[in-house]
């Protein structure tokens, strides 16, 4: 049985209208990616990561966008109750109709491509690119960003050269890059990647999960960092 409320410690997460749930993932980007003034937040699922760019950036304004009715609310309310109030707007809209112009970008996207979808429909929206292709959320972030700014996302590693090479068709380069072990003797089983508008040094590190890279991202998070 799932978890039903995470606790951080500037904040309190409650997934029980969402299908995606508080994860690894989405904690670790939002520990790692970089804000700005205007933080745009997309797919935002339980608020997690735009809770966590909030409490990195109190000078940013962090816009959460999501399509899910139930996501919405779920975030609505994990805000609501949080510290960010001022800070953190949810909004039920789709990227590819969104406008404004963002310092950063952030997304943990959906990123089944080819795999059998489930009978749950919320679940499957969650998770499968169906509704928002890597390809639509390349366009729409190079779109949003801010020429200075970066769009920085969390990829299985198996889908990394798709995401790459969906975001090098649009016109983005690649800034920087972070593989994610469980162990430093099992290969990396996420990457977290970004993105900015002009030619730049690509910065690679690889982390694991525990290690002291680790602990440097999360530790002013989780309860026990």
């Amino acid at each position: 049985m799932q978890k039903v409320m995470f606790q951080f410690k500037q904040f309190t997460i409650e997934q029980e209208l969402c299908a995606m749930k508080v994860g690894t993932d989405g904690v670790l980007l939002g520990a790692w990616a970089q804000g700005g003034r205007r933080v745009l937040d997309v797919g935002t699922g339980t608020g997690i990561i735009a809770l966590l760019m909030a409490q990195r950036y109190p000078e940013a304004q962090v816009v959460a966008i999501d399509i899910d009715e139930g996501a919405v609310r779920q975030a609505q309310q994990n805000v609501a109750q949080s510290a960010f109030v001022k800070q953190v707007s949810v909004v039920q809209q789709a990227v590819q109709e969104h406008q404004g112009e963002y310092e950063a970008i952030v997304s943990n996207p959906p990123f089944f491509i080819d795999s059998l979808q489930a009978p749950d429909e919320q679940r499957n929206m969650a998770r499968h690119t169906a509704t928002l292709s890597y390809g639509e959320l390349m366009k729409a972030a190079h779109r949003l960003l801010a020429d200075e700014g970066e769009f920085s996302v969390v990829v299985p590693f198996d889908y990394r050269q798709r995401m790459e090479d969906e975001a090098i068709f649009v016109g983005f380069f690649p800034s920087r890059v972070c593989g994610v072990r469980t162990t430093e003797r099992k290969p990396v089983k996420r990457y977290l990647l970004a993105f900015r508008k002009h030619p730049c040094a690509c910065e690679k590190e690889v982390l694991t999960i525990g290690d002291e890279r680790y602990q440097q991202l999360t530790g002013a998070f989780y309860l026990n960092g």
